[in-house]
């Protein structure tokens, strides 16, 4: 990735932030957090790494959809006016993902199944013989403490699934709170290496760390797992100190202040 393409991308994460403000907005709360705390990790993957015609991509905790239905656009997987629909009785871009959700290729129900459905798809695809093809697959910090998790990564540095690189949004952040006071999980890079995975620790927000993490990931000959350091609340100034990240409530007139903010920063 060029500087420009770093530039490019990180004005990407705003689009998707923006995408997702006007997504929970007609709700006047929701999944925000999840999509300002990702929106680099996408926006990243997009730039140069995710090919939807040849590759796989699982959000495991469904609720993270909002940000792959935000990114989906640009790869032609969603028409932009489709967003609108987001959340809404009886439209396909449920506010938590399902086996019906579009964008994506799985998505998972209760937290900590989706790296699993990963290992399976990359595993498939050395049994079908569909060399060049990855498998991307999104996992949240809090999903770390299912023990399903730790057996999936086990299998798959067992079977050596180098096609498979999980982005992991290390955001500190669940329903009971800061996932730090209700789990502790560091070393969380040395914990993946001892199950014999490549692990990179970056600033999640850094689209270009991003990108070189990706690059080296794909060039290692084990699963790997990019562990992007973010916040539920980044990239958004006009929220209140305090805002709870994993369920941002939003009224009218703070949605409009966030709009205004991201589409200043876009220049639109």
């Amino acid at each position: 990735m060029t500087a420009m393409d770093a530039r490019t991308a990180a004005r990407f994460a705003d689009v998707i932030r923006l995408r997702a403000v006007r997504m929970v907005a007609p709700h006047g709360f929701g999944y925000l957090g999840q999509a300002l705390s990702s929106a680099e990790l996408f926006a990243a993957l997009y730039a140069g790494h995710y090919d939807p015609g040849r590759d796989s991509l699982v959000v495991s905790p469904g609720h993270y959809v909002i940000a792959a239905f935000a990114a989906a656009p640009e790869a032609g997987l969603l028409d932009e006016e489709s967003l609108a629909s987001y959340g809404l009785d009886g439209s396909a871009l449920e506010a938590i993902g399902t086996e019906r959700s579009p964008a994506v290729d799985l998505t998972g129900g209760s937290l900590g199944m989706g790296l699993s459905g990963a290992v399976g798809l990359a595993l498939a695809d050395r049994l079908h013989d569909r060399s060049g093809a990855r498998v991307f697959a999104l996992v949240s910090d809090g999903e770390l403490e299912e023990g399903q998790v730790w057996e999936a990564a086990m299998f798959a540095a067992h079977h050596r699934l180098s096609s498979l690189t999980v982005l992991l949004d290390a955001n500190d952040s669940q329903v009971d709170g800061p996932v730090s006071s209700i789990t502790t999980l560091e070393p969380v890079a040395a914990k993946w290496e001892s199950f014999g995975w490549a692990a990179f620790d970056v600033d999640g927000h850094d689209t270009a760390a991003l990108d070189a993490a990706l690059t080296a990931a794909v060039a290692d000959p084990r699963p790997s797992v990019i562990i992007g350091r973010t916040s539920t609340r980044h990239g958004l100034s006009v929220l209140p100190e305090g805002t709870d990240g994993h369920f941002i409530r939003l009224p009218a007139d703070l949605a409009e202040a966030a709009v205004r903010e991201l589409e200043a920063r876009l220049g639109r």
